[in-house]
């Protein structure tokens, strides 16, 4: 568990440069989209993964390592978005955005510590390809319960299916700079 841990902070910490250095330059542009928008940009990015490891080949230079850089980032997004009140500023101060970010990570980290311990780690004999399925699987869930407005009779909420993909999407990037 210790190496994951490990891996997953050095993979957070390019994803967070990554962010901050986007927020230097745009600011928080980003609130002025709804949840919903969020989360199809989401889907967009799984999509791209899943269209370029089915063809096997891509016609854009990204590669998918960015895009789970992006899925990431805008789970973290989505996760400080839906914390916000309604009335909440479109411009975020800069430290408070960042102290935003390490508090969805860290909450991230512990639902991956948890899962790690009762699934002893199933990720890591895992397929990036089936973790890209199941990215697609909670996007797609998302969207049932911003269309039902939040609620769910048993089901988990947004927050914990944001908090998945990111973890998922840790995971791949681990599978895939390794």
């Amino acid at each position: 568990m210790k190496q994951t841990e490990t891996e997953y902070i050095e993979v957070i910490q390019k994803c967070k440069s990554l962010f901050e250095k986007k927020i230097k330059d745009y600011g928080t542009a980003w609130r002025i989209l709804r949840l919903s928008s969020i989360t199809d940009q989401i889907f967009i990015k799984a999509q791209r993964i899943r269209s370029i490891q089915e063809k096997g080949v891509q016609k854009v230079e990204d590669d998918t390592n960015s895009e789970f850089i992006g899925i990431i980032n805008y789970c973290i997004i989505a996760l400080i978005q839906n914390s916000l009140e309604e009335n909440s500023p479109l411009e975020l101060d800069f430290d408070y955005v960042l102290n935003k970010y390490d508090i969805f990570v860290n909450k991230s980290l512990e639902l991956l510590r948890n899962k790690n311990h009762d699934y002893d780690e199933a990720w890591r004999e895992m397929r990036v390809s089936s973790m890209t399925d199941l990215i697609l699987m909670k996007i797609l869930r998302v969207k049932q319960i911003e269309d039902h407005k939040g609620k769910t009779l048993v089901s988990e909420g947004i927050e914990a299916n944001y908090q998945d993909m990111m973890n998922y999407s840790v995971f791949c990037l681990i599978k895939l700079i390794k």
